[in-house]
């Protein structure tokens, strides 16, 4: 756990590297001089020879054994022993410039992850072509908003690494602390360097070879990174690949924003990731349980609340206007969601209720369908099933009139209701 005492851990990735070492810890001595922060350096090695050491602790550094072969082993064990508020990982083969430490350290307030990536020119031999084809497609098949997923040149927030539960043990953990940070709803900065070879030869310390599992491994983090625990998973289904989620989200979003269009401050409830919440008015809210989900909202602008819906944190008569899309299938029908949304609203104010109607066959052949087609999605969460009749009739005997209805395919419910004004 990090301290008060560091704050910054270099952990450095190597094997063997004493040559490679007596050219990169003097210069990292000189940069973190010059960043004026309490730190420390840390080199991982798996059996480190005498000379490795002698280097090692000529320069004030300390050397971790790690407990296993493996890229991802070794970070394991540098993460393990990093006292620092931030963590800084390289590679011990001098090919990092030293220069862009000082970069990545003053925007570290930018993102919890601040990554430099190589940025080379054309390519060289097959193995070049080979890395660049490999992360062109994991870059699309794990949608990371990065150019290079695979370096590992990175400066981590240590309290946002700790919280990655982590299980890979050679190169893809790279690719792994990525999509689950993504998941998170942590925000990751790419800085790009133009890369060159250390003039020192090739490192034995970061050798990318694929493991039996790494398929396996990445079939894992894409299941997961399309999966609802994810913390950007409605935003991306806004401008998602398959064309019915596609037009659902944006049909969802045309029919939400223009009902709540000119009613003032709005409370959306169970808000998510979504881009409604950028559509919001201005003085509006969106509250949601996910901690995750309202990290990534950060980018929206709008005013975060994580708290329930079914004991909101706001007082009587808060908000001119509540909307609760796609949140109460997801409830008991006994829990008291639709007393708290009526609790907040003004008298008279707007309240848009969103839920699929199970009234009619629509929606069940779609759920059936949409269950088939995206297996990870919200369609076995909808543990109550509400009809048009029976939302009505909930909210007639609140004095609610029922002042605009959509509905998209026939499947989706939009209502908006008039709250009465005694």
């Amino acid at each position: 756990m990090p301290t008060d005492s560091i704050d910054l851990s270099v952990v450095i990735v190597a094997q063997h590297e004493a040559q490679h070492l007596s050219a990169l810890l003097p210069g990292l001595a000189r940069v973190l001089s010059s960043l004026n922060v309490r730190h420390e350096v840390i080199v991982v090695d798996r059996d480190p020879d005498k000379t490795t050491a002698r280097v090692v602790e000529d320069w004030g550094a300390k050397i971790v054994r790690q407990p296993a072969a493996g890229y991802g082993k070794a970070l394991a064990a540098g993460f393990g022993a990093a006292q620092g508020s931030y963590i800084l990982t390289m590679d011990g083969d001098a090919s990092h410039p030293l220069g862009l430490i000082e970069t990545m350290w003053a925007r570290r307030d930018e993102a919890e992850i601040v990554m430099a990536s190589p940025e080379s020119r054309g390519w060289r031999s097959l193995s070049q072509l080979r890395s660049r084809a490999l992360n062109a497609v994991f870059r699309r098949m794990l949608s990371l908003n990065v150019r290079y997923t695979a370096s590992g040149f990175r400066l981590y927030q240590a309290e946002a690494l700790g919280q990655l539960a982590l299980c890979n043990t050679h190169l893809d953990i790279l690719r792994e602390i990525l999509v689950k940070a993504h998941c998170e709803g942590w925000e990751v900065l790419e800085i790009p360097f133009e890369y060159a070879p250390s003039q020192y030869g090739r490192s034995h310390g970061r050798v990318a070879s694929l493991d039996p599992g790494y398929l396996r491994a990445l079939l894992t983090l894409y299941r997961l990174r399309n999966s609802i625990l994810c913390a950007d998973y409605d935003a991306r289904a806004y401008n998602s690949v398959v064309p019915p989620q596609r037009y659902w989200q944006r049909e969802r979003f045309r029919h939400v924003t223009d009902l709540i269009a000119g009613e003032g401050s709005t409370l959306d409830v169970g808000a998510g990731s979504s881009k409604i919440i950028a559509a919001l008015p201005a003085g509006s809210v969106a509250l949601d349980i996910l901690l995750r989900k309202l990290r990534y909202a950060r980018c929206y602008g709008t005013d975060l609340v994580q708290g329930s819906g079914f004991s909101l944190p706001f007082g009587d008569t808060s908000f001119c206007c509540v909307l609760c899309s796609q949140v109460i299938e997801h409830v008991p029908k006994t829990a008291p969601i639709l007393d708290e949304l009526d609790r907040v609203l003004v008298p008279g104010g707007a309240l848009v209720l969103g839920t699929p109607d199970y009234g009619g066959w629509q929606w069940p052949v779609i759920e059936a369908i949409y269950d088939r087609v995206l297996p990870s999605a919200y369609a076995d969460e909808h543990i109550s099933h509400y009809t048009r009749a029976e939302l009505l009739g909930l909210f007639e005997g609140r004095g609610y009139e029922l002042e605009a209805e959509r509905t998209i395919l026939r499947g989706e419910l939009i209502l908006k209701l008039r709250k009465p004004s005694w």
